[in-house]
């Protein structure tokens, strides 16, 4: 068993990047969700203006699992916070610290830069999940509910907004 490493995505990484969301959604019974190409994720990562970073765990020459986290703020606190988008660790290599160690190297982030949150949803049926991070001190916030607007409701939103 080698010892696993920790290290900030690179451009070179975006199709691991991507077939670890792949192999997430299929974990989470949402792979026909998943509409990510390489191109998308490169420039949502290392483009002009990137929206998200990510940090991979590495077994050698394997990935493990993967972290990918963007900004938010807090208006209560007056500071950045951090959004922990997917935490995944592939089966075969659970049980070895890896999802700790990713966990943790988000929060160094998160401290490092001033944030005053980490915040990240958990599928509800997902007890291992919830478990993992309820290790770490992690709270479900229960008078909270996650909305969403996506596809043709986001843009008929949108074609709504005043113009400039």
């Amino acid at each position: 068993m080698t010892a696993v490493s920790i290290r900030p995505a690179r451009p070179q990484d975006v199709p691991t990047i991507l077939a670890l969301i792949r192999a997430l959604a299929e974990y989470e019974k949402l792979l026909h969700e998943v509409t990510a190409t390489e191109a998308a994720l490169h420039a949502g990562l290392f483009g002009p203006r990137p929206h998200a970073e990510a940090v991979l765990a590495w077994d050698g020459d394997e990935a493990a699992g993967f972290a990918l986290y963007f900004h938010s703020f807090s208006t209560f606190l007056a500071r950045p916070g951090i959004y922990l988008e997917d935490l995944f660790v592939r089966p075969e290599y659970r049980g070895r610290g890896i999802g700790k160690a990713l966990l943790a190297e988000v929060a160094r982030v998160a401290v490092a830069r001033g944030c005053g949150r980490l915040e990240w949803a958990v599928l509800d049926w997902n007890a291992p999940a919830i478990a993992f991070y309820r290790r770490f001190g992690a709270q479900a916030l229960a008078d909270w509910t996650v909305h969403r607007i996506s596809g043709p409701a986001l843009h008929t939103l949108a074609a709504q907004a005043r113009p400039r």
